[in-house]
């Protein structure tokens, strides 16, 4: 029997990001290749045009799996149904612009948002911030549409999670399939901590421990931080442009696996409501290693934290409690 279609909303859709996203959605890269969609896209009034303009290429795409395309200027028509929805959408921070001025814009854009989709979007429609601050956006998002279930509302931080896997799949020189279990604490900025404490990596003889095969502490302590808090830095610095590409495949990676389940041993990272684990404050969207299951995601419990990890977790803490402040601080 064939399923009935699924509605994913793409706001930001005719940007860089959107671009790459609608294409891997309408293949069913996000929610598998026997589930039909019906894309909704959004953009603001200037960029509809080139909204128009992408809708027309996944026309001619002829994708089996989309059975529709929604391409709209108007956030309550975009929301209307939804089912997951992907903000992506966002303002981003300009040369000479103060922080406040950034989340003074973002904070008025989710707050739009938040309330368009609490009003029309389907029951417990799924909600993945990816624009930037992603946290900090999210949160606001949640105190907006009160009705949507703090569960639903999740920032992107699986980009880093599979940036961290890649940099150990390179270091190893093994399949970045074989690495598993890294995370990702805290914010989607410079501040998060990937870990590697209870990452391993598939051999012939068995999951061994990386921090035993990569054998260098010095490099895990310091380089291999650093690489994965720059990398879209780095990105930007080669390209002239931001990640695109690999964030939206890591959009569809955190979608699929929240909708479809983790791999049984596996967990992966997502900014959710912290709810107090590992003495995180509660009410911060913090990025934490979970495991999901039937639609759900679960935090994963009772791993160590040495002690250069609990200052690192108390570091993006404390940053995401000042872009709180700030954000709460435009409202006023």
């Amino acid at each position: 029997m064939a399923k009935e279609p699924v509605r994913v909303l793409v706001t930001g859709a005719a940007g860089q990001i959107g671009y790459a996203l609608v294409p891997m959605i309408a293949r069913g890269v996000m929610l598998g290749a026997d589930q039909p969609v019906i894309l909704h896209m959004l953009d603001i009034p200037p960029a509809s045009e080139a909204l128009n303009g992408v809708k027309m290429e996944l026309v001619d795409a002829a994708f089996p799996l989309l059975k529709g395309v929604v391409a709209t200027t108007d956030a309550v028509e975009a929301c209307t149904g939804v089912n997951i929805a992907v903000m992506v959408g966002g303002f981003p921070r300009k040369e000479g612009m103060e922080r406040k001025d950034v989340m003074s814009k973002n904070v008025s854009i989710y707050k739009a948002q938040a309330s368009a989709l609490e009003k029309h979007a389907a029951a417990n429609c799924k909600v993945l911030v990816v624009a930037n601050p992603a946290n900090t956006n999210a949160l606001i998002l949640k105190e907006f549409a009160p009705s949507i279930s703090e569960k639903n509302i999740t920032c992107l931080t699986r980009l880093d999670h599979n940036r961290a896997l890649g940099q150990i799949s390179e270091r190893l020189n093994v399949p970045v399939s074989e690495v598993k279990n890294v995370i990702i604490w805290g914010n989607h900025s410079s501040t998060q901590y990937p870990d590697v404490n209870h990452a391993t990596v598939k051999t012939p003889s068995g999951e061994k421990p990386v921090r035993q095969l990569v054998n260098d502490d010095a490099w895990l302590n310091a380089e291999f931080i650093t690489t994965v808090q720059q990398r879209g830095a780095a990105i930007i610095k080669a390209r002239k442009l931001s990640s695109a590409l690999s964030a939206a495949s890591s959009a569809c990676d955190h979608i699929r696996d929240w909708v479809l389940g983790t791999p049984e041993g596996t967990w992966v990272s997502m900014g959710v409501y912290s709810d107090g684990s590992y003495n995180v404050p509660a009410g911060l969207i913090y990025s934490f290693p979970v495991t999901c299951r039937n639609g759900e995601w679960q935090i994963v419990q009772g791993l160590q934290i040495d002690g250069f990890s609990r200052k690192k977790l108390d570091s993006t803490a404390e940053e995401l409690t000042e872009e709180k402040a700030l954000a709460y601080s435009c409202l006023s």
